[in-house]
């Protein structure tokens, strides 16, 4: 008897991710394997640009603020939120770019994606091709999407 309701309570919890999974509003820990994958894009990252560092599950320093990285296999297609005072990104791969420093960084970011430039009114971001020619501009607050592969650099403010 006892296992028969530990095996009703495992179905009901799958039930439960895979429903929060399909309506994109999953909150629970990553499966194992996806746990996996994820720790292994944040070690990727880390080994590609020293002296950065992990600072929570999936999320790590970077040059400017912060990136977080998406779960393989889950993006988020809706428009990203962002905190005032901050430019933020999400790329085609769902990782998330948020700066909150100003100065000029290199950018890693691939696919189609959003911005989110929620700076101080008026505050431009500039975004720049692989040879540091300006490619386009944002003035805050705004958002949108943009291709990001042919952007290889990032002037928050």
């Amino acid at each position: 008897m006892k296992w028969i309701k530990s095996l009703a309570m495992t179905g009901a919890a799958v039930a439960l991710a895979a429903g929060q999974l399909l309506s994109g509003t999953a909150s629970a820990a990553p499966v194992a394997g996806q746990a996996d994958g994820l720790q292994q894009k944040v070690d990727a990252y880390l080994a590609s640009h020293p002296g950065e560092r992990q600072i929570a599950e999936g999320k790590a320093t970077m040059p400017g603020g912060s990136v977080t990285f998406s779960t393989p296999g889950t993006t988020d297609a809706a428009a990203i939120s962002c905190s005032y005072g901050h430019l933020c990104i999400q790329d085609g791969n769902g990782s998330r770019w948020d700066y909150y420093y100003c100065g000029y960084y290199d950018f890693s970011g691939v696919g189609d994606g959003y911005f989110n430039n929620n700076q101080t009114s008026g505050t431009v971001a500039k975004f720049y091709n692989s040879d540091g020619s300006l490619r386009w501009t944002s003035r805050a607050p705004q958002s949108g999407t943009a291709s990001w592969t042919p952007v290889y650099h990032i002037r928050p403010c």
